[in-house]
């Protein structure tokens, strides 16, 4: 069975607002509490039956703290400050719908992970393909290899990804292919 449903602008305004206050509350918040709050919920999410639609949304919101926690990837302040507001709003549990009601709980955390997976997408693509490239050239990697020749590597590598995704950002908000909600 498939169920539908289209987001009103009025909802995409309360999620706006509830993104520009999880903002403000990441300004004040240390980064560390952010993140084991965020793996904590993650636990919480896995030990209860959830919707697909969440389950998945949850492993896409563990891709982005992956991006939080990369020291080689070093995510910019502003990305790190999008990331960061997503997981505040998640670890509420007294968002639009609270996440103790069964089966519906974690369905707006669902669709706030959504639309920052969205808006961020660019960056992630970028960061999945720079893990596969370090992952892979760390399989070569050999004793006798300059480490510093890797790090060089590695960091050319970030930097080229992310003038990639800075292009397809710019194309987008060009094409308006983009809301932003982040």
């Amino acid at each position: 069975m498939k169920i539908a449903f289209e987001i009103s602008d009025r909802d995409v305004r309360h999620y706006q607002d509830a993104m520009r206050r999880a903002r403000h509350a990441v300004r004040d918040a240390d980064d560390a509490e952010i993140l084991q709050a965020a793996r904590d919920l993650f636990g919480q999410v896995k030990s209860v039956r959830t919707p697909a639609f969440v389950s998945e949304r949850m492993a896409r919101l563990e891709a982005m703290v992956g991006m939080v926690e990369d020291e080689e990837w070093a995510l910019s302040t502003a990305e790190r400050e999008r990331v960061l507001s997503a997981l505040v709003y998640f670890c509420d549990p007294e968002d639009l719908i609270p996440d103790h009601v069964p089966g519906l709980g974690f369905l707006d955390d669902a669709i706030m992970v959504e639309l920052a997976f969205r808006e961020l997408r660019h960056e992630i693509e970028a960061y999945q393909d720079f893990r596969a490239y370090r992952s892979e050239y760390d399989e070569g990697f050999h004793l006798r290899r300059d480490p510093a020749v890797r790090t060089r590597r590695l960091m050319a590598r970030r930097d080229r990804l992310r003038e990639r995704a800075a292009r397809r950002r710019q194309r987008d908000t060009e094409s308006g292919a983009t809301a932003a909600i982040l």
